[in-house]
């Protein structure tokens, strides 16, 4: 005798509402003042467009004599459903987009802007911080504490990776956001060496399989000619900054 498995019954995709032009023009509209008003989606150079219907978020990067690389992060779609008036979406594979959530414009902006995992940029907590601080980019007074540990002076309050990155070492938010792959799998950074004049900051990002076990890898942030980059490290080159660094100039700093 075969027992029958029973699958999860599919969920049901809302239906896609029309909307009139003035009603693409008022969202359109709010999403780019909530673009604006969030430090990190302004400096990562978030846009949003409207095509087909839908509200499309994406990155552009320049690069110099060169086309601009544009990565779509986000598809919000508006839905005839009365819990929700907006479907936030990512794209898992070519074609293939799933749901992350659902609401208002500010509700999805507010999504965007304050991810921590890495959905859309892994930064949450920076922005958190800089909007509470007026939406600028002021850097406030960090100290290093034993093992890596970076508390804001004035509160003691505990720094995340990212913000002690922009805060404590001056780091770009463009180049804090990179690796970006890892932050799309969701691995979790955490320092594990500096150097003694604060210019390179190996960092390992960790992720953890459904089985418990651990895996990641490692990059090397530094300041090269007075400019930030990022680069990873091949694993068995990445135990100490020493390492990393004769490993990238035998490769002319060309990473992992």
């Amino acid at each position: 005798m075969r027992w029958k498995q029973r699958w999860p019954e599919k969920r049901v995709r809302p239906k896609v509402r029309s909307l009139s032009d003035v009603q693409k023009n008022q969202i359109l509209e709010a999403f780019r003042q909530g673009i604006e008003a969030s430090p990190v989606l302004s400096c990562l150079n978030i846009r949003v467009r409207l095509l087909r219907g839908r509200f499309y978020f994406e990155r552009v990067r320049s690069i110099a004599d060169e086309p601009a690389e544009v990565e779509v992060i986000a598809r919000i779609t508006p839905v005839a459903d009365f819990q929700q008036d907006l479907l936030l979406e990512v794209e898992k594979r070519k074609g293939n987009w799933y749901q992350v959530a659902g609401g208002t414009t500010g509700e999805i902006i507010s999504k965007i802007a304050d991810d921590s995992q890495g959905t859309f940029h892994g930064l949450g907590t920076l922005n958190k911080n800089l909007s509470q601080m007026g939406g600028g980019l002021i850097r406030l007074d960090v100290e290093m504490r034993d093992n890596f540990e970076f508390i804001y002076a004035q509160t003691g309050v505990e720094c995340t990776v990212q913000e002690a990155l922009f805060h404590f070492f001056g780091v770009p938010i463009d180049i804090i956001s990179e690796p970006r792959q890892w932050y799309v799998y969701h691995r979790k950074p955490e320092i594990v060496e500096v150097s003694e004049d604060r210019t390179k900051v190996l960092v390992q990002f960790t992720a953890e399989s459904l089985s418990g076990s651990r895996f990641g890898g490692r990059c090397l942030y530094a300041k090269i000619n007075d400019e930030w980059d990022v680069f990873t490290i091949k694993p068995n080159q990445s135990n100490s900054i020493p390492e990393a660094i004769k490993w990238l100039e035998k490769r002319n700093w060309e990473e992992w």
